[in-house]
């Protein structure tokens, strides 16, 4: 069995219990990662500026009216993102906790969970949404979604868990 990439810091986990690590690495960087790459996508598909894209987050909680709301809605929508990768991130780490192959086979199982995260948010979350309805599939949202959430999503995800799983 080999070990996962050591992008993770290895002193923390002396400090903080190795659950709180693998959640807090794996949502931070799958959360750094999916806005990033949101945000260049819409760009440059788009000429949309990220406040949009961060707008558009809180549009499923607010609707239309969080392109309105200015500043305070662009937060709400960094916050809800950061939020929903913290929830992948953890959703993961306990599913792992059973299911040892999520830890073993870390690489093919962060991209198929790549892909349920973004199966799950397009055809569950959103429909049910203030948005109520599956996005159009776009060249932007192919690139963010189906391609994106493999290796920006999952990926991520999985190797934080690998690395802090006991």
């Amino acid at each position: 069995m080999t070990s996962a990439p050591t992008i993770f810091p290895k002193a923390a986990s002396t400090i903080f219990p190795k659950a709180f690590l693998a959640i807090f690495w794996g949502g931070l960087a799958c959360g750094i990662l999916d806005i990033s790459q949101a945000c260049i996508a819409s760009w440059a598909f788009r000429g949309t500026r990220p406040a949009v894209v961060f707008q558009s987050v809180a549009s499923g909680l607010l609707g239309r009216k969080s392109f309105q709301g200015g500043l305070a809605t662009v937060l709400l929508g960094a916050a809800l993102h950061f939020f929903i990768a913290f929830v992948a991130a953890t959703v993961y780490y306990l599913a792992s906790r059973k299911l040892t192959l999520l830890t073993q086979h870390y690489i093919i199982s962060g991209l198929i969970y790549g892909e349920m995260v973004f199966i799950f948010m397009n055809f569950v979350v959103l429909p049910l949404s203030a948005i109520h309805r599956v996005p159009p599939f776009t060249p932007a949202l192919i690139i963010t979604g189906p391609i994106g959430h493999l290796f920006l999503v999952g990926l991520p995800i999985a190797l934080a868990v690998r690395r802090y799983s006991p």
